[in-house]
């Protein structure tokens, strides 16, 4: 199985690209909401770790948003709380998918939780960051103070774009990122 984990900054359109690659893809955005939505023992653990953060399950994603912007420290609480869950999530994937000839990792702080293999594809998703930052102001629960603690957590965009074996320059235009993505699949499957 070949993984290709889809690598840029908040924004840049990982998610609008990894489907375009045509192969199963590991979203951990949706796995995060799925968690928030279903998994009462995430609901319970944040609720012990941030006492008056959270009135009840389903999790909100405005309570999460209050918690963080109550006091910093509760972001990495949180992740302690929610990450572990979230690979569980993508072992599942990959032990579902184990026969697949490539699967496409959709996960925002890929290089930072150090989820690469040594055999891995990366690919570094490119956009403006003005593109980038109107996609990402025009989400539902946008807080601008929420999304510059989340900016931290990522590795400078040099870096990244240093670890990638392709870069996709992303129009948000679905002909030239189709374009791109194919090429990159040919040189893959070669």
């Amino acid at each position: 199985m070949i993984r290709i984990a889809l690598v840029g900054s908040i924004g840049s359109g990982k998610t609008y690209v990894s489907k375009l690659f045509g192969y199963p893809v590991f979203n951990a955005d949706e796995s995060v909401s799925k968690i928030y939505r279903k998994n009462k023992s995430i609901f319970n653990k944040l609720k012990k770790k941030i006492p008056n953060s959270f009135s009840k399950f389903p999790i909100k994603k405005e309570e999460l948003i209050n918690a963080i912007i109550k006091n910093k420290i509760n972001i990495k609480k949180i992740s302690s709380i929610v990450h572990p869950e979230v690979r569980k999530d993508l072992q599942k994937f990959l032990k579902k998918n184990y026969k697949k000839k490539i699967v496409i990792l959709d996960v925002p702080l890929f290089l930072e939780n150090k989820l690469n293999k040594k055999n891995d594809i990366i690919v570094f998703i490119n956009s403006s960051n003005k593109e980038s930052f109107e996609k990402v102001r025009k989400r539902k629960n946008y807080n601008s103070v929420v999304h510059q603690m989340l900016k931290k957590f990522q590795l400078p965009i040099s870096v990244k774009k240093k670890k990638a074996n392709y870069i996709i320059k992303n129009n948000f235009k679905k002909k030239f990122a189709q374009k791109r993505v194919n090429d990159i699949l040919n040189k893959i499957l070669l």
